[in-house]
Parts: C-alpha cells; structure tokens; sequence
C-alpha cells in the first residue's frame, strides 16, 4: 500500500511539473523591445508636451476673446451713454426756443384779447365799426 501511495505521490509530482513548465515559458525580452519601448515612451512624450502647448494656446485663445467681448460690451456701452448725452445736449437748446416761443404766443394771446376789447369798447359809440364787427362775427 505505501508503494501505491508513493507512485500516486510522484505521479501527482511529475504531473504538477510539467504543468508548472508549461505555464512558466519565459517570454523574450530583447534589446529591440527595450528600444521599442524607449521610443514609444518618447513619442508620448512628444505628444504629451504638444498636446500642453495646444492647451496654452487655447488659453490665451480665451483671454484674447474674453478680453475682445469686455471691449466690445464697454464700447456699445459708452456708445449708448454718448448717444443719450448727444441727444439731451442738442434737444436742450430746442426746449429753450420752444419756452421762448410759447412766451412770446401768451404775450401775443393778451395783445390780442386788450386790442379786441379795445376795438369792442369803440365799436359802441361808432356803428359803422359794430356793423363791420357784427358781420364777422366778433360781436
């Protein structure tokens, strides 16, 4: 029975050898892959500092553009203040020649109210002066 048992052992033994074998092949590392792997590296590398320099001009893409819409909302905003200053400051003299010309108006309004009574006042002691009145109907 032991002698059994030790074949069993052995045979188990030999077969988790070859096993083992078979799994650990070495894989070949050569000097070519190494200088492979050396280049590859470089290249991502290269493409990592690339892909920074595109991103800093893309910053200072934004800057410019930000700076560009800062300026133009400050320039439509001045041209907005300048349009309404332009506008109070021609419109100001009108308003001034425009209350001048309505004094002058009442002014000629009471010229022309005294002149009528006037002529009403004279027109009792003179017919002819009442029938010319009558007639235009201001009597």
């Amino acid at each position: 029975m032991k002698l059994k048992r030790i074949k069993t052992y052995l045979l188990t033994l030999t077969i988790s050898l070859i096993v083992m074998n078979a799994w650990a092949k070495d894989v070949p590392y050569t000097l070519e892959d190494r200088d492979r792997l050396v280049r590859v590296e470089t290249k991502i590398e290269q493409i990592d500092k690339r892909f920074e320099q595109i991103e800093r001009r893309f910053e200072r893409l934004e800057n410019v553009m930000m700076w560009g819409f800062v300026l133009l909302f400050t320039t439509m905003v001045g041209m907005v203040g300048f349009v309404l200053w332009d506008r109070r400051t021609a419109l100001a003299p009108v308003a001034r020649a425009m209350k001048e010309k309505e004094a002058e108006i009442e002014e000629l309004k009471k010229r022309e109210r005294l002149l009528e009574e006037a002529v009403r006042e004279y027109a009792v002691g003179d017919q002819r002066l009442t029938g010319i009145l009558k007639a235009r109907g201001l009597l």
